[in-house]
């Protein structure tokens, strides 16, 4: 309950944000350039002067669209592959599987960061493409669960009737692995989360002025030192928010008995 809790009121907060917060999150004040924490300013400033707070609220709106946005991609991509791959077998799994594992060998973070150097997309873009770079996890799953499940006898009786294979993929294989890609989809938010911070720490996710938790981190490099506010309160966010993700999508997975 807790950190559905706290996961709920960073969401509320951001979606929020133009009309609870008495700040936006680019105004430069350089009569406050640098601030500690404060009682004007919470979460201190940055090098211009900007409210910390701020940015950090209007950056969740980044960051969790980010992630909610990819982890649908990712969902609607694998568990059409896995399902696919699950109910066709033979070479059609053998090829979809394979495909798969070439995926897996490729390290992502690398792999995304030569895309986006390459595209300098959007947000919209780059949540494509951390979508798009992480359904191979729930194809894996969905592809287990679609062997199990094509087994079963409700299937056979559905054959029987002369249910036709797409209809059998769609309309009674997929409905029940939705409670798997569930956990799957909740799991890959935190994911997408850190993977665009890490693409924004290195300068090819989120660009400037537009205010994610990975672009604060990544302006924040130069001042870690003297000005260590500027990194911890972003990064203390990215952490909270995935941790709570990922507690609330274990809570998800059934228990085995």
């Amino acid at each position: 309950m807790l950190p559905a809790a706290g996961l709920a009121s960073i969401a509320l907060l951001a979606v929020l944000a133009p009309v609870t917060l008495p700040r936006v999150p680019d105004a430069i004040d350089l009569a406050n350039v640098r601030a500690a924490p404060g009682w004007a300013h919470w979460f201190g400033t940055d090098e211009l002067g900007r409210d910390l707070f701020t940015r950090v609220v209007y950056g969740a709106r980044v960051s969790l669209f980010v992630g909610g946005l990819s982890a649908v991609v990712s969902a609607v991509v694998g568990t059409t592959i896995g399902a696919v791959a699950g109910y066709a077998r033979g070479w059609v799994d053998g090829a979809l599987m394979r495909l798969t594992d070439a995926m897996l060998a490729v390290p992502r973070l690398p792999l995304l960061m030569i895309g986006a150097a390459i595209m300098e997309p959007t947000v919209l873009g780059l949540t494509l493409l951390v979508g798009l770079a992480g359904w191979m996890e729930t194809a894996r799953v969905v592809r287990a669960e679609a062997l199990s499940i094509s087994a079963r006898p409700f299937m056979d009786a559905a054959r029987a009737l002369g249910t036709g294979p797409t209809r059998l993929v769609w309309r009674h294989l997929i409905p029940n692995v939705l409670p798997t890609v569930a956990v799957a989809t909740t799991l890959a938010v935190g994911r997408g989360i850190l993977l665009e911070s890490a693409m924004s720490f290195f300068g090819v996710g989120v660009r400037p002025p537009l205010a994610s938790w990975g672009s604060m981190l990544y302006q924040a490099q130069t001042t870690m030192s003297s000005e260590p506010w500027v990194a911890v309160f972003p990064g203390m966010f990215v952490f909270g928010t995935v941790l709570a993700i990922n507690v609330i999508g274990g809570r998800l997975i059934p228990e085995r008995h």
